[in-house]
């Protein structure tokens, strides 16, 4: 085998001293070990990872019985998470190129529950085999996704299920080298995200691949290659057969990641965000409450203000700027006066509540404060200088609101042939 590795190098200093602990051992054992991923990526880029990911070719049971800290999660995707306190290393078993074999199954990602091994049990380990190639370890929905793959295999073939060749570089700690089988360096050179092979297989086989491109065309300011961008459009229905619990993952990492500002723009762009936030996207498109995009904006921008300067952040906040375009289109359409009956306020929250759950579901845990902090907005209309300090100051509201002079007047603007009230704060983290 010709390897093709990079005349790149990436210093071990830069490297997660637990990230190099799991590389270690797994060489130790007789195993492949490589560093992967967007790790490889970033350092090559001199930005420090969030995370190290690595590849082996041991099997998820194998690298358990090396790790005492080692649990198996996942059923679509198998993986050993090797806990170091804090700090989790994620080891992936080499997989195999996809079969063409279909099966209808909804079963998504849950954590399996796994008991932890002894390292020192088992010393003598068995070479890792492939996984039989039928329905039982990959499965397929009708459009294409993904719903299982435990298909095991070697690196030339785990390269291909890797999503886009800047994340398909493999550090080898054998020499320090670089593996790239898909000019991922050239990639990463040109600031550019490809997809490797057919981009409109690639997401039909995983639709969050969609938002994978814009997340990282946003942080790493990367152009998207002519013929990865072109499907995104035609294909963002897609978007509606992912599980809600997930899409929840990813819009956090989307927007409060610090570009979240960036990656807004990007969704509208590619036609994303209706299918994630569908009634905030309809309202957004009706005149009376284009101001919802501009506090959106504001209040993304400011939060990406605060995560630059090291500030918390809460979901919270994040999904009231979200839904609070829909949430007020939903109470003028029960009624245009000036000061909303709090019952009706509260139903418009769970009426946008109840919708958005069937496609970003909202745990609990932020749902019920986020809907106490709109249930707090008419208090604001007309605001009082007094009033917006006591509320303000209050450990119970996480956020300071200011009012244009518009909203100030409380004016109501005509909406054709109705009434329509003009509740407008612009939003801004605290």
């Amino acid at each position: 085998m010709v390897i093709p590795r990079s005349e790149h190098s990436i210093s071990r200093a830069a490297i997660s001293p637990n990230a190099l602990k799991v590389l270690y051992r797994l060489k130790e054992a007789g195993y492949q070990g490589f560093l992967v991923g967007g790790a490889v990526r970033d350092l090559l880029l001199g930005i420090t990872p969030k995370d190290f990911d690595v590849a082996t070719n041991a099997l998820p049971e194998e690298v358990r019985r090396l790790f005492r800290n080692c649990r198996l999660i996942g059923r679509r995707f198998r993986l050993a998470h090797v806990h170091f306190g804090h700090e989790i290393i994620e080891v992936a078993t080499f997989r195999a190129a996809a079969s063409p074999e279909r099966e209808d199954d909804e079963e998504a990602d849950a954590e399996l529950d796994v008991e932890e091994a002894d390292p020192e049990a088992d010393s003598e380990i068995a070479a890792p085999a492939a996984v039989p190639d039928d329905p039982a370890h990959r499965a397929f929905d009708t459009t294409g996704r993904i719903l299982r793959d435990n298909i095991y295999g070697t690196i030339e073939e785990d390269v291909w299920r890797r999503d886009f060749a800047a994340n398909g570089l493999y550090y080898s700690i054998d020499d320090f080298s670089i593996w790239d089988f898909v000019d991922g360096v050239g990639d990463v050179r040109a600031r550019r995200l490809k997809l490797i092979g057919d981009p409109e297989t690639r997401y039909r086989e995983d639709p969050v691949r969609m938002l994978r491109a814009v997340r990282f065309a946003a942080k790493l300011d990367f152009s998207i290659e002519a013929s990865t961008e072109e499907p995104i459009r035609k294909l963002a229905y897609l978007l509606d057969g992912v599980p809600p619990a997930r899409l929840f993952d990813e819009c956090l990492k989307l927007f409060l990641s610090g570009f979240g500002a960036k990656s807004f723009r990007l969704l509208q762009q590619y036609r994303l965000f209706e299918h994630l936030f569908p009634m905030s996207a309809a309202a957004m498109k009706l005149p009376p409450y284009a101001y919802a995009q501009e506090m959106l904006e504001l209040g993304l921008a400011n939060t990406d203000a605060r995560i630059a300067a090291d500030k918390p952040v809460t979901p919270m906040f994040l999904f009231a700027i979200l839904l609070w375009g829909a949430v007020l289109r939903e109470l003028n359409e029960q009624s245009a006066g000036p000061a909303p009956d709090l019952a009706q306020l509260m139903q418009a929250c769970d009426t946008v509540l109840r919708a958005q759950q069937s496609r970003v579901s909202i745990p609990r845990r932020f749902a019920v404060p986020m809907r106490e902090l709109l249930m707090l907005q008419p208090r604001f209309q007309p605001p009082q200088r007094r009033q917006i300090v006591e509320h303000t100051a209050a450990p119970a509201f996480p956020c300071r609101l200011r009012f244009p002079a518009a909203a100030r007047a409380g004016g109501r603007r005509r909406s054709g042939t109705r009434s329509v009230v003009d509740r407008r704060p612009i939003v801004a983290a605290r």
